[in-house]
């Protein structure tokens, strides 16, 4: 299985990264990916530009142990997340999470889990910069509900 961690300033081609998740591999049946953008409005306030800062080595560290979560449970042949720090505009691409797998139905789950866990317990800060000022962006109530449906126990 093919996994990728980058942390990088640098933006990404989708097309470029999607093509490379399944080359030369025929039993993969299903790539799914995600991209997230940045918003010009968080909260009620416009954004005008938005910082992502990390901790080197710890982040690469942590969702590396994400999508060897993800590999666990499903039957993956490919994974691939690309994380942006730096600063960043409203409409610039900020995250990546592509799966690749035999069926497409192991694929968006796989993607779903990684991008729900990278949301909550990736070791990233945020700051935006708004009219009123700069912000540091707190999780939000919906990323911890996401996360919570797979951590759940069955009834």
């Amino acid at each position: 299985m093919s996994i990728g961690v980058r942390i990088q300033e640098a933006d990404f081609d989708l097309s470029q990264e999607i093509a490379q998740l399944r080359a030369h591999d025929p039993k993969v049946g299903a790539v799914v990916g995600f991209v997230g953008t940045v918003r010009d409005m968080n909260e009620g306030l416009d954004v005008a530009s938005m910082e992502l800062e990390h901790y080197p080595g710890m982040t690469e560290k942590s969702i590396l142990a994400i999508v060897e979560q993800a590999k666990a449970r499903w039957p993956l042949a490919g994974a691939l997340v690309i994380h942006r720090v730096g600063p960043l505009r409203p409409q610039e691409q900020i995250v990546l999470v592509a799966v690749s797998s035999g069926h497409r139905g192991e694929a968006f789950a796989a993607c779903e889990f990684i991008i729900d866990y990278l949301k909550t317990e990736a070791p990233f800060w945020k700051k935006e910069a708004t009219p009123q000022g700069a912000r540091w962006v707190d999780a939000r109530v919906t990323d911890d509900a996401a996360l919570a449906k797979w951590t759940a126990s069955p009834v």
